[in-house]
């Protein structure tokens, strides 16, 4: 059975967790054979506390906005069920999931860590190996694979998450992983025969431009790497 990925994001009332912050908003998609599907889950919680100005500045979300909404008591369950066993995808997931595991074990110590159930992969680490020594905040990503057609106005996790979904596969490769057969298996004799090919047909090539001030940030970051390990990098081998 193939493995169930999911682009995950939160909206909160504040940046810190062990300041008593609470969870606002959570938006998840899931990726079939990397591509966004219907399936989802979405829902606005109720946090039993005030949200920091600032913070309302960057999701536009109010207390007021939020005064019917459930408890995460209510809603954690149908969360649980929703995540288990895939692979969780989340921009900075210590943020996230920081938050997720407070949530969790103020409910109830019955629930288990997010990583206990769950892999999880931080694509902007993935983003920083990629792109040593520039911008990849979400909105950077998304700038420089001309992901477009959202409205931008204000942040919110469902959003984000369907605007995470498009970054990753760009920044994954954009293409379709290959599902291999295990040793157990075996292949009809006429299907062992055909030829094999690929099809670029219906593949979407995104040109990525490279400002000045990228390669510079770049060269340097090279620059940091030699001095630091005192070894030549493979990228100045072929520049």
């Amino acid at each position: 059975m193939a493995k169930k990925f999911i682009i995950l994001d939160t909206e909160t009332t504040g940046l810190e967790v062990r300041q008593g912050h609470k969870i606002i908003e959570i938006g998840a998609v899931v990726l079939n054979d990397r591509k966004k599907s219907s399936d989802h889950f979405h829902a606005y919680i109720n946090p039993g506390r005030a949200i920091d100005e600032e913070a309302s500045k960057v999701h536009g979300i109010s207390n007021q906005d939020l005064e019917n909404e459930p408890m995460f008591a209510a809603i954690a369950d149908d969360f649980i069920e929703f995540i288990q066993g895939s692979t969780l995808i989340i921009h900075n997931a210590p943020f996230d999931v920081g938050f997720l595991n407070s949530e969790l074990k103020s409910v109830s110590a019955k629930y288990p860590k997010l990583e206990d159930i769950c892999e999880i992969e931080d694509s902007l680490v993935l983003a920083r190996n990629k792109f040593p020594g520039q911008r990849n905040s979400l909105d950077a990503l998304a700038n420089r694979f001309e992901v477009s057609g959202y409205d931008r106005s204000f942040h919110g996790a469902l959003l984000d998450a369907n605007i995470l979904a498009d970054v990753y596969i760009y920044l994954t490769g954009g293409q379709s992983k290959f599902e291999f057969l295990d040793n157990t298996s075996t292949l009809n004799k006429n299907q062992h025969d055909k030829e094999s090919h690929l099809s670029l047909e219906g593949l979407k090539f995104v040109k990525v431009s490279t400002s000045k001030s990228d390669i510079d940030a770049h060269q340097t970051r090279l620059d940091e790497i030699k001095e630091k390990n005192k070894i030549e990098t493979i990228w100045n081998n072929y520049s």
